[in-house]
């Protein structure tokens, strides 16, 4: 039979099964809105300006079955080798129960993030608990209901202690056994605040004068556990906030942060049960003292009475009020990790507070085991406490044992060529512990050394509240998440009537993958040879979102809406200060734009003009071009949000892109709404110069 038979053709077989909508449906909206096909209201909706019905240059679509044999050989190029390599990502073991009822399960991974309450209360009753898990290890007064990744909660963190610091200092220090990408991130994100980051030891008596806060890893990136009363004392004294990058199973072992004099708590979540996964994404958190609960980040869960007078939650707290305060908004993240956060808190009830502590003395007795055989062996170590990880100095030799780990299935930190990381975590076993010793030439010691110091040691459960201490079966467990989940309103049962920032119901064969080992297992510093399919997959899909959009380049980074406005703002900055052009610090929005919008300006160091909209949430063209002659040369960008977050095409967003190019600007086009265009227009060859693409619609 040839190629061209019709039955032969599968590759509109997805598109079929995956639209809601069958074709009589949708002809009969058509109908109601006066249209005879598709392509008629299309062509009526998309502004004849802007079509661009060339081919996409992507290749025909292909049937679930196909698309999930690519990806199993894009997922065969990756390697999967057990990592102890620590700096921030660890090996964890997910329940299946949590695996597949929830992380699995359309009722959790397609519901909207929770700004309805009222189809959104298991969901709420999960935060509420992800944040009291927070609150109880670290010690503090309030946490929030996740953020984005534990660099970025630094950022925030150093953000709002800017916020709250009268005296205007503008000096961050940073421990230097902190996470590399977390003092990456933080210098990125002090610059348009006008911050200046320095790396320091605070474990030695550092200046403090004309610092506003003090960012300390505990333990540190080295396993350096620090002595965390002495350096808050200094910092009091000097009246600088205590920002600690606490690890959350270490602390069931160790006092908490808020004990020992911590002003704000911030880390990552991941290894409660969220697999590494390259990198992410994974639920970071945020805990503050009862004084900056105002200025935190994020969401705030709290508990209320609806009409009725009943216990109901809602967001009490949140940087939604973005849409109140718009350009003087403090934080531009409006969602964060739900799913994820759901699962770190269900992992911390499953396995309650003596299950954590367990999993934690397990894995400091493993470590305690391997640094006393090393230490027999002669290998000196740099971190004199440890609760997981060892920092060794093996002269001229840290090549040689990295690969020797590496030929026996274990992925080493190499720190230089005289020091190598160990790292263990939930996943080690004493046979793996032991193999790794034996590539340094030792042998895994019958008793442990201590690594803890004893006034560092926690006091009694990290976890007390009643929630931890009821669902430790599976049975319970499922029943518990069906309970909740019958309060929600997900995909997998109605349509959901807010639209822009939800999953949307992605396919189950576009999910499934997420939990394959060579997908999931894969430490983001493992070296590169371990992640080839990653690679080819992220080249190949850049190469196809270039097609789509008509840009230049794309970026897979940052992992978050919000983070992609930020991030194309500062590349903005960055093209005019290449031209010399570095005084262009006015952004226009117009009033219609969604709230973090003009808060991702204000990070970016930009000063927020707004443009007036009319009724239908349009530009009104003629403020615009009032606004950006008045701007002059100082006009760095306009945001605008195409189609709109009124879901209007606007028919002048040409016009709108050159008055803005007119006037030196460049134009930032919100790419929350791709999924309308694609195929249709690209932004890139419309005027738009930078864009973020909510690619999981």
């Amino acid at each position: 039979m040839s190629a061209a038979d019709p039955l032969l053709d599968r590759s509109d077989e997805f598109r079929h099964r995956h639209i809601g909508p069958s074709e009589d449906q949708q002809q009969a909206m058509l109908g109601e809105l006066g249209y005879a096909d598709i392509d008629a209201f299309m062509a009526a909706v998309v502004p004849p300006s802007i079509r661009d019905t060339d081919p996409l240059g992507i290749g025909p679509g292909v049937p679930e079955d196909e698309a999930q044999a690519e990806l199993r050989r894009h997922a065969a190029a990756n390697r999967v080798v057990k990592s102890f390599i620590g700096l921030g990502y660890h090996g964890t073991v997910t329940p299946p129960a949590i695996r597949r009822n929830v992380l699995e399960n359309p009722g959790w991974y397609t519901a909207y993030t929770p700004y309805q309450p009222e189809i959104s209360q298991g969901r709420l009753e999960l935060l509420l608990a992800f944040q009291t898990m927070v609150a109880e290890i670290t010690g503090m007064d309030v946490a929030n209901a996740s953020l984005l990744d534990e660099a970025t909660a630094v950022a925030e963190a150093m953000a709002l202690a800017h916020r709250v610091d009268r005296a205007k200092r503008n000096r961050v220090l940073i421990d230097r056994d902190a996470l590399p990408q977390t003092v990456a991130v933080a210098r990125t994100r002090a610059a348009p605040l006008e911050l200046a980051v320095e790396v320091v030891d605070p474990i030695n008596p550092v200046p403090l004068e004309g610092a506003l806060a003090l960012v300390v890893q505990y333990p540190g990136a080295s396993g350096e556990v620090p002595d965390l009363p002495a350096i808050a004392s200094r910092c009091k004294a000097a009246g600088v906030l205590l920002v600690v990058a606490a690890d959350l199973l270490a602390c069931q072992l160790l006092a908490p942060p808020g004990a020992l004099g911590a002003d704000i708590v911030v880390g990552s979540a991941q290894r409660f049960g969220v697999p590494m996964g390259f990198g992410g994404p994974h639920a970071a958190y945020m805990a503050v003292r009862t004084a900056h609960q105002r200025q935190m980040p994020g969401r705030l869960v709290g508990v209320s009475v609806d009409g009725a007078g009943r216990p109901a939650l809602r967001l009490a707290l949140q940087t939604r009020e973005q849409h109140i305060r718009r350009e003087k908004a403090t934080s531009n993240v409006c969602t964060a990790q739900v799913l994820l956060a759901v699962m770190a808190a269900l992992y911390a009830m499953y396995h309650g507070p003596d299950g954590l502590a367990r999993i934690a003395r397990r894995v400091h007795h493993l470590t305690g085991r391997l640094a006393a055989g090393l230490s027999a062996a002669g290998i000196g170590r740099a971190n004199r406490h440890f609760f997981d990880t060892l920092c060794l100095a093996v002269p001229g030799r840290a090549d040689a044992i990295v690969a020797a780990a590496l030929a026996g299935g274990y992925n080493l930190r190499l720190i230089d060529a005289n020091h190598v990381g160990v790292a263990l975590d939930e996943t080690a076993t004493e046979a793996d512990t032991a193999a790794v010793a034996a590539c340094f030439g030792a042998e895994l010691a019958d008793t442990p050394e201590p690594g803890l110091p004893d006034a560092l040691l926690r006091d009694g459960p990290a976890l007390t509240n009643p929630a931890f201490r009821q669902i430790h079966s599976e049975t319970d467990l499922m029943r518990t998440l069906r309970k909740l989940a019958d309060k929600d309103v997900a995909l997998d049962r109605a349509m959901i009537p807010l639209g822009s920032c939800t999953m949307k119901l992605n396919a189950a064969a576009e999910m499934e993958p997420i939990t394959w080992p060579e997908f999931a297992a894969i430490h983001p510093f493992a070296p590169e040879d371990q992640s080839r399919g990653y690679r080819a997959m992220i080249a190949e899909l850049e190469d196809w979102l270039v097609r789509i959009t008509g840009y230049d380049a794309v970026s897979m980074q940052p992992n978050a809406g919000s983070q992609g406005e930020y991030s194309g703002l500062l590349t903005i900055r960055a093209y005019h200060a290449g031209r010399g052009e570095a005084h262009r610090d006015i952004c226009l929005i117009p009033s219609s734009a969604h709230g973090t919008n003009p808060a991702s300006a204000t990070m970016a160091g930009l000063r927020v003009v707004v443009v007036g909209c009319d009724e239908h949430g349009n530009v009104d063209i003629a403020d615009l071009e009032a606004k950006a002659a008045a701007a002059g040369d100082r006009l760095a960008a306009a945001m605008v949000t195409y189609p709109s977050t009124h879901g209007v095409f606007e028919a002048e967003i040409r016009r709108i892109c050159g008055i803005v190019h007119a006037y030196g600007g460049q134009v930032y086009l919100d790419g929350a709404n791709l999924n309308a265009l694609v195929g249709h227009a690209r932004p890139g060859k419309f005027g738009a110069d930078v864009s973020h693409l909510n690619l999981h619609k």
